[in-house]
């Protein structure tokens, strides 16, 4: 539409300036004829006022040009055209049709900044259409980040460093917080304090498809998370492994950590130093909800049976305890105390036992029944502690514990 609108406005002025050029000719072809015609008055090139609606109306008609000599309506006293009363060399100007200037293409264009722009219906060459590069549009909405990894510079080098898209468009409203970041702006500072932390390189990528929201997260906040950690007394080392096996670590606040510190410690009935190590090796202890820890501590403490003192040791030595699954826990706990015949002191020493699979214990135990191997008593001869009934691979657990060749142990399973 601008562009038409621009080529109107050329039309009129080119136009106007042609008018302007004709019209003082005509005036100079009218004086130089006058004397010629006689009888000619000057009133009569124009018509009273009650002429002119009739001047108007005949002015469409056709005119003779013979002389200059009045009509013979004139000599009647009858009207007659105020067209007739002109000299002749004036009629014939007006009977000459004008000639418009050339608007052609090339005088429209002329003296414009801009190329005229090609119509969309122009036909072209082959080989003009084989050079065209249709750029893919934009999505408008999609349910996966493949489709604006193309567009967007963030996303491109986020794929570069190995996080898996596929993944963090499967956390809630992360897929666009992604698409609202700038790389240079925005992420380049945090992946900086990432490996300020301690974090390496080749574990960038797979650190944020875990975490990607630390990279909307303000930088001041997370400097001053790390600040606290230090001022308990964790080392850089042990901050980079907390933080490389916890995520989410450096998303939760100041207070809320320290609130997490302070229920262990107070909850067991542990030192400062016993805490900071239960949380070094299960960071996500500071992340995790406390409900399941919380359930879990009643059920080894009023359904089990352990004493507070009992957990204590239980818990810091195996602190997977605290998040492992209840019913999985009493189950494991049912066989090795009703059925093997395990007390509470020797589950207490040996809590590695609760982490490995029952079937597992199953399986061993059988075979050792069958083999009349079965003794768990440490004052008891040919004893088996928990830790070799459990913790030993196939092979191994044959030829030293049960004193039995591998095949036999297949053979047995065969039978179960």
């Amino acid at each position: 539409m601008a562009l038409w609108a621009r080529q109107a406005s050329r039309w009129y002025h080119l136009l106007k300036a042609a008018c302007a050029a004709e019209f003082p000719g005509r005036l100079r072809g009218c004086s130089s004829n006058t004397q010629a015609c006689h009888g000619f008055a000057p009133q009569a090139l124009l018509p009273s006022p009650n002429d002119v609606l009739p001047w108007r109306l005949q002015a469409y008609r056709h005119v003779s040009v013979g002389s200059c000599s009045p009509a013979d309506s004139v000599k009647d006293g009858s009207f007659s055209s105020p067209e007739s009363n002109l000299p002749l060399p004036v009629k014939q100007e007006q009977a000459k049709p004008e000639t418009l200037p050339d608007l052609n293409e090339k005088t429209l264009y002329e003296d414009w900044d801009d190329v005229p722009p090609s119509s969309a219906l122009e036909e072209i060459s082959e080989e003009e259409a084989v050079q065209i590069i249709a750029e893919p549009l934009l999505p408008l909405h999609s349910s996966t980040l493949r489709d604006y990894v193309d567009h967007s510079e963030t996303l491109a080098k986020l794929v570069h460093l190995r996080v898996d898209l596929s993944q963090v468009e499967k956390r809630q409203k992360a897929g666009q917080l992604l698409l609202t970041l700038d790389f240079e702006k925005d992420i380049r500072k945090i992946l900086l304090f990432l490996k300020d932390v301690g974090i390496e390189d080749n574990q960038l990528g797979p650190f944020l498809t875990k975490n990607p929201y630390i990279l909307g997260e303000d930088l001041e906040a997370l400097e001053t998370r790390v600040a606290y950690l230090k001022s308990k007394k964790f080392g850089k080392a042990e901050i980079a492994q907390m933080v490389s096996r916890a995520p989410y670590l450096l998303l939760f606040s100041v207070e809320r950590l320290d609130n997490r510190l302070g229920f262990f410690k107070n909850e067991l009935g542990l030192s400062v130093k016993k805490t900071k190590d239960l949380v070094i090796r299960l960071p996500r202890l500071l992340t995790g909800k406390l409900e399941p820890v919380k359930e879990n501590l009643q059920v080894c403490q009023i359904e089990l049976g352990f004493q507070r003192n009992e957990i204590q040791q239980i818990v810091f030595k195996t602190p997977k305890i605290l998040t492992a699954s209840k019913k999985r826990l009493k189950q494991t706990f049912d066989y090795l105390h009703n059925i093997m015949g395990i007390p509470h002191h020797m589950l207490t020493r040996f809590p590695q036992v609760f982490n490995s699979k029952l079937l597992r214990i199953k399986e061993r135990h059988m075979f050792l029944t069958f083999l009349g191997r079965a003794q768990y008593d440490p004052a008891q001869p040919s004893y088996i502690s928990l830790d070799q009934l459990v913790s030993l691979p196939d092979e191994v657990f044959c030829t030293e514990v049960a004193k039995a060749s591998i095949q036999d142990f297949e053979k047995f399973l065969k039978t179960l």
